[in-house]
């Protein structure tokens, strides 16, 4: 099972970025794939760093290829 630094590093690796966890728990949200929200979460209704619209596609491509999505 793939983590958030797994994926942060194959990001990096391929597109040059690092993603930040927000992002990736914000798309994993989207598609419902998260449990719970995180206790640190700092607004219980709305995210503070959700991912960018022009980083959106390189970080589900990261999360289909490590079978999350």
């Amino acid at each position: 099972m793939a983590t958030y630094s797994d994926i942060q590093a194959w990001v990096k690796k391929e597109y040059g970025f690092t993603a930040k966890t927000c992002w990736i728990a914000h798309i994993l949200s989207e598609h419902g794939k998260t449990s719970r929200k995180a206790p640190n979460r700092q607004h219980p209704d709305k995210r503070v760093h959700p991912c960018p619209d022009h980083r959106r596609p390189q970080v589900e491509e990261a999360l289909r290829h490590f079978g999350k999505i």
